[in-house]
């Protein structure tokens, strides 16, 4: 019986991934199904999904570099380069103090402040030895952002669209507030395109703050000689840029590229969810969980509010 629900689990499991790969579904759906498989079978691949979610997000954001315009990049930077910067160090700021308030741990305070400000889930991984933090640690933290981090895939578009924010709004909104990359972009990636070029370029912004967030870490921590993981990906994701802005690529050629990666996005998002089972959301906790909430509120209504 174990052995033949694992079957029909590996068949599901693929069956949804071509699925997936055929375009059909949106962002939110693609998470959505995720979930819903991981309640009721077993990942059958976990060490595969983990990996692929890795290197798939990379090419995918590699990929949308090739439908943004070295003009459109700088500008996006240039009108919000103010406010990322400010979302980011307030975030830290506040995330550090308010920690203690909640009674949370100072190391798992800081992971959850640290991926709420940049990156998610990248950003508790390069900060985690940073600050010497332990497994239990590291999974609470991981599932509460990647619970919020889900939510707002789904909230944020339909909330958008009711609140009347134009492409360039959502796409500011989304890089600032939503934990994760991948979020970010398959949020901005329902709303428009617009939104989506935006969204990916200020979020890639966001992520270079990794290594002085975790400067500072090893300062707050007093933490000596570890090692820092550097988004060395954000290099393509330019590179990218600049080859489409120079004309060597036909506009067929991009466009196909850019076709492909939202493809593979939507098959990340199915993957995070897949990963993500009820049991992993009953380790994280009352306290941590209400902490990361605040924080969390904070930086989306504080932001919606400067770009409203």
């Amino acid at each position: 019986m174990i052995m033949q629900k694992a079957g029909i689990a590996r068949f599901v499991f693929i069956g949804i991934i071509i699925v997936v790969l055929l375009g059909v579904i949106n962002s939110a759906t693609a998470l959505a199904l995720g979930f819903v498989f991981a309640c009721f079978f077993t990942n059958p691949y976990p060490s595969a999904s983990k990996k692929g979610i890795k290197w798939l997000l990379k090419i995918a954001v590699i990929g949308l570099g090739f439908g943004i315009s070295f003009a459109e990049a700088l500008q996006a930077n240039v009108n919000s380069l103010g406010l990322l910067s400010c979302s980011v160090i307030l975030t830290v700021i506040i995330g550090t103090l308010v920690a203690k308030m909640f009674a949370v741990p100072n190391i798992l305070g800081f992971l959850i402040t640290s991926g709420t400000a940049i990156c998610g889930g990248s950003a508790i991984a390069a900060v985690s030895p940073v600050v010497r933090a332990d497994s239990k640690q590291i999974s609470v933290a991981l599932a509460i952002v990647f619970a919020l981090n889900s939510l707002a895939l789904l909230i944020f578009p339909p909330l958008g669209k009711w609140l009347g924010l134009t492409q360039q709004q959502f796409g500011i909104w989304s890089a600032i507030a939503i934990h994760d990359t991948s979020s970010v972009v398959g949020a901005a990636m329902s709303y428009g395109d617009e939104a989506l070029k935006i969204a990916t370029t200020l979020k890639l912004s966001r992520t270079l703050w990794i290594i002085p967030v975790a400067l500072f870490a090893a300062f707050y921590f007093n933490s000596k000689g570890q090692k820092i993981a550097i988004p060395y990906f954000i290099g393509g994701f330019v590179l990218a840029i600049l080859i489409n802005s120079s004309g060597v690529l036909s506009p067929t050629i991009t466009a196909g590229v850019v076709t492909v990666a939202k493809h593979l996005l939507l098959v990340t998002l199915f993957l995070i969810g897949s990963t993500l089972s009820p049991s992993d959301l009953k380790v994280i906790g009352v306290k941590p969980l209400l902490f990361a909430v605040g924080l969390w509120l904070t930086i989306s209504i504080g932001s919606l509010l400067y770009i409203y």
